[in-house]
């Protein structure tokens, strides 16, 4: 044979087009496979990572959303020291109501009532888009709650400002029918009559008497009995 022959066998091939025994073959195939097995678990794991990571993102922008809503939406409520001073209001009234627990309707001296015999249940203190009963309500402000009463045709922008002047607790918000003046504030035995939401005396009336220790039953709960018709708060 002369050098330039080739032997039939490819010896003088290079190696890396020499025909491989069957036994390789497969072994290369096998690491094939595995090589794009590793490749393709590797691909869903991080696809799996952005989406936790996405999913995890997403949860906190929508937990961040709802929160501002909260925040910015939620009702601000006032601040007022509990107890009473002794200030004098201009144009508060004050009264000489007797308590006592009553079954059934009361005909009150006032009104809306400041006082009296009441329904032996007190109504949850809250905000209110219906007229309440008069028994209950006066059972709440025996326990030192002040019952802001409203016209019916107050506007929902004036009944927003109304709102921004309540403590959070201890007040009941609600529409009464006949009223003597726009805005009527009752607390145990006083109340003052103003023509607007506006009006400077609301929040004085409010650092008076609300939560006020002359009251008969100072302290006692403003929860936990009945609910009103119209709760909304």
């Amino acid at each position: 044979m002369t050098p330039n022959q080739q032997s039939p066998s490819g010896a003088n091939l290079p190696p890396s087009v020499k025909k491989q025994t069957v036994k390789e073959q497969r072994a290369t195939q096998r690491a094939e496979k595995v090589e794009a097995y590793k490749k393709e678990q590797a691909r869903k794991a991080r696809n799996r990572r952005i989406g936790i990571w996405s999913a995890v993102i997403g949860s906190v922008a929508i937990v961040a959303l709802v929160v501002t809503t909260i925040v910015l939406t939620a009702p601000r409520s006032a601040s007022y020291t509990a107890g009473s001073s002794g200030a004098e209001i201009q144009g508060v009234e004050t009264f000489e109501n007797t308590a006592g627990h009553v079954e059934g309707a009361v005909t009150y001296a006032q009104t809306p009532p400041a006082g009296g015999e009441h329904n032996p249940y007190w109504l949850n203190c809250g905000v209110y888009s219906e007229v309440v009963p008069n028994e209950n309500a006066v059972h709440s402000m025996e326990h030192g709650a002040v019952w802001v009463t409203y016209d019916p045709d107050t506007s929902e922008e004036d009944l927003a400002t109304l709102r921004e002047k309540l403590p959070s607790t201890y007040v009941i918000l609600s529409p009464f029918e006949d009223l003597p003046s726009p805005v009527v504030l009752s607390a145990w035995n006083a109340q003052l009559q103003v023509d607007s939401v506006d009006d400077s005396r609301i929040a004085e009336f409010f650092e008076e008497y609300w939560r006020s220790d002359k009251v008969p039953e100072p302290g006692a709960s403003c929860s936990g009995a009945v609910d009103g018709p119209g709760k909304v708060s």
